[in-house]
């Protein structure tokens, strides 16, 4: 009686992941041979441990990812030539902390997007803002801000965040305005945030995505000077997840009489 009156206070309190534990604790046998100290320890690492998963998915919801992609889930097979120890220092974090940059690059379909959402996630699960945007979706959303007069706004916001990503840079040229805007976003975010850009274009060639030299020249500076690379390789990750790479026969085109 007295173990049913704990849970139930521990729920009213809104301790649920502690009193979803202890239930189990008072039906568990083997318990009895544990400490006070170690069976409260438990207790407490399972609140602590749900509450941490449900800030977790907040800032994964918060950042829009276009996909699920964990560190858990990245593929290491040697043909894609992953640096393994990089990517392990990149999801710890640090290079948060210290605002640096990554640049992604690689043709399509070898992973790009894939990895920094994996970089993302792991960022959320370390308390870290993030936000997800494809480059062209950000430029669409910024020529209405500026129609609205509330582009200054939406560099705030985009300053604000701990971790940036900004999936297929250099996917078409940028006009002057355009790379005006980069500019000002960058400057808002250098030295106090950092950046993940993803690819297609090696990073030499990134100059020349931009109509001005110097505007080039200026973004540059503020982006790949503190980076790390990933450069990645191997063949379209999506080509094998085809149905024939799989072994299925593909469907059959269908005939209008």
């Amino acid at each position: 009686m007295l173990s049913t009156a704990t849970g139930e206070r521990l729920r009213q309190l809104g301790l649920l992941a502690m009193a979803t534990a202890w239930q189990a604790q008072i039906q568990d046998p083997a318990m009895t041979a544990l400490s006070c100290d170690d069976r409260w320890g438990l207790l407490v690492d399972a609140e602590w441990m749900a509450r941490m998963n449900r800030r977790t998915q907040r800032r994964v919801q918060s950042a829009h990812f276009r996909l699920s992609a964990t560190p858990e889930d990245v593929d290491y097979t040697p043909e894609r030539r992953l640096d393994r120890p990089l990517l392990a220092r990149l999801f710890q974090g640090a290079w948060i902390l210290e605002h640096h940059n990554v640049l992604i690059t690689g043709p399509a379909g070898v992973g790009k997007t894939f990895l920094a959402t994996a970089i993302g996630w792991a960022a959320c699960r370390q308390g870290f803002s993030v936000r997800y945007y494809r480059l062209p979706m950000l430029l669409e959303d910024w020529a209405l801000a500026q129609a609205d007069g509330q582009s200054r706004a939406l560099v705030r916001q985009l300053a604000h965040y701990a971790v940036l990503i900004l999936d297929d840079w250099g996917l078409t040229p940028l006009s002057p305005t355009e790379s005006r805007d980069m500019l000002e976003l960058f400057d808002a975010r250098y030295g106090q945030a950092a950046t993940i850009l993803t690819s297609q274009l090696p990073v030499e060639h990134w100059h020349g995505v931009m109509a001005e030299a110097m505007l080039a020249d200026a973004i540059l500076d503020r982006v790949v000077h503190n980076a790390y690379l990933l450069a990645l390789q191997g063949e379209s990750m999506r080509k094998q997840l085809s149905p024939t790479a799989l072994g299925s026969p593909p469907p059959r085109p269908t005939t209008r009489p």
